[in-house]
Formats: structure tokens, C-alpha cells, sequence
């Protein structure tokens, strides 16, 4: 049975012109938010919740779908249905963000532990990426991130010379939008390469983490409308705190 003074605002409006599912969705988004759910408390079994909705199981599912899609629920097969804890990040390959707007949009609130910015001269790897000799300098950036009570994240950037990057910007800004706005470069496209490692002792040093322990790297090759290289990225997240969302389109 569910618990009346949980449950008793839960309605759907049969006569509204709104979808069942988008209501369906509006409505499981304001349930999770309550201390129990955030706390780890699975959701209502599907029969219960669609029974006290008034709306079929198919419908219920087209809701839960999007919110495990959002990173916001995850289902556990014999288990069921929860929220998932706030220190998981969610990307999705769909409209990608910076790390600030990220994080933003997930209403996380973030630290910069470590914010260098020096010059240095590329390897052969970044020379062949960015297309230039190993002779000519580029702009490096070196972040330690996370929430405040600790990093979980720790990035190197690598920008193309063609921007114009003088290193007295202000980097505490999101990225994408200070480049947009200051050299009129559109970070535009976004492939990326996601690999499991083990923490060395540099990057357990930095993460706060026992040498060893499960990294995830996260290469990130960033480039404008024309397709033009602007940053090599390489992010190096503790495993318990990322999510990484893929979706797809068959045509």
C-alpha cells in the first residue's frame, strides 16, 4: 500500500491536453526530489504507481525511461527502481556542455582546487591533433575540480595557437562561452573517447585516491563549425563519480 501522506498528490489530469507521460514525468521528478528517495528508498513497483496514476504501465515506463536517461533514476533488476546519489556526474553526447555548464544544469555545486595556466611545447600527439610543428607553443590548462569537500576530477586543456589565447584570461569562467565571447570561437563539435585506468601516483595524488584505484579517462577533442581543432582535453575522473549517457538515432 503506499503511504497516503506521500502519495496523495500524485494525480494525473485525464482531460489536460498535456501528454500522460510528460505529466507522468513532471510528477516522478517531484517524488525523487523528497529526503527519503534522495536518500536511497526504491521507488513504488511499476503495477502500484501506474494503478494510483491512473495510467497504463507502457505510458509510466515512457516517464521512468527518460528520468534513467537523465542519469536521475537507475534500475536494478530484481532490485528496482532509485535515484541515483548526487555525486554521480551524467554527460550526454546530445548537446554537450562544458564542465561548468555541466554542472550547472545538474545543480551541483563545484570548486576549483587547482587552476594553472602555462605554455608549453607539444608532443608529436598534440602537433599531429592541432596540425602545427612541435616548435610553436600552445596554451596549457590544468584544472583540479569537485565539490567542496573534495576533487574528483582532474583536467589538462591544450588549445590551437589560431585562437589567440594569452593566458590572462579568466579561466574560473565556463570555457566554451568565454571563447565564444572574447575570440568569436564556436566550440561547435565534440568527440571524445572514454577509457577505464588505473590511478597512478600522480593522479591518485590529485584525486585524493589510493594509487591504483579505478580512473576514468575521458578524452575530449573539441573543434569549431569548419571542423578546425580547438582543444585536446584529457579528464581523469574517479569511477564513482561519473556517468557517461550515449544515445543514438537510427535513420
Amino acid at each position: 500500500m503506499f503511504e497516503e501522506n506521500t502519495y496523495m498528490k500524485l494525480s494525473i489530469d485525464h482531460k489536460s491536453p498535456v501528454p500522460l507521460h510528460v505529466q507522468a514525468e513532471a510528477l516522478l521528478r517531484k517524488l525523487i526530489e523528497s529526503p527519503d528517495y534522495q536518500g536511497g528508498k526504491l521507488l513504488p513497483i511499476e503495477v502500484q504507481l501506474a494503478q494510483q496514476l491512473g495510467i497504463s504501465r507502457t505510458t509510466l515506463r515512457q516517464a521512468l525511461n527518460k528520468l534513467v536517461y537523465e542519469g536521475l533514476l537507475v534500475r536494478k533488476k530484481g532490485v528496482g527502481t532509485k535515484v541515483v546519489e548526487q555525486k554521480s556526474v551524467s554527460s550526454k553526447s546530445k548537446n554537450w556542455l562544458s564542465f561548468s555548464q555541466e554542472m550547472q544544469a545538474r545543480g551541483i555545486v563545484t570548486r576549483n582546487f587547482e587552476l594553472h595556466v602555462s605554455w608549453v611545447y607539444p608532443d608529436e600527439r598534440l602537433a599531429s591533433f592541432f596540425d602545427i610543428k612541435t616548435d610553436k607553443r600552445i596554451l596549457k590548462l590544468v584544472r583540479l575540480r569537485g565539490k567542496p569537500d573534495g576533487p574528483f576530477v582532474y583536467f589538462e586543456s591544450y588549445f590551437h595557437p589560431r585562437i589567440g589565447l594569452t593566458g590572462e584570461e579568466d579561466y574560473t569562467r565556463p570555457l566554451y562561452e568565454m571563447l565564444e565571447n572574447e575570440y568569436s570561437v564556436i566550440a561547435t563539435i565534440s568527440k571524445e573517447e572514454i577509457s577505464a585506468i588505473l590511478a597512478d601516483k600522480f593522479i591518485a595524488g590529485k584525486l585524493e585516491y589510493e594509487v591504483g584505484s579505478p580512473v576514468l579517462l575521458r578524452k575530449r577533442f573539441v573543434f569549431d563549425k569548419m571542423e578546425r581543432p580547438i582543444e585536446y582535453n584529457l579528464g581523469f575522473y574517479k569511477a564513482d563519480s561519473f556517468i557517461y549517457t550515449v544515445e543514438s538515432e537510427r535513420e
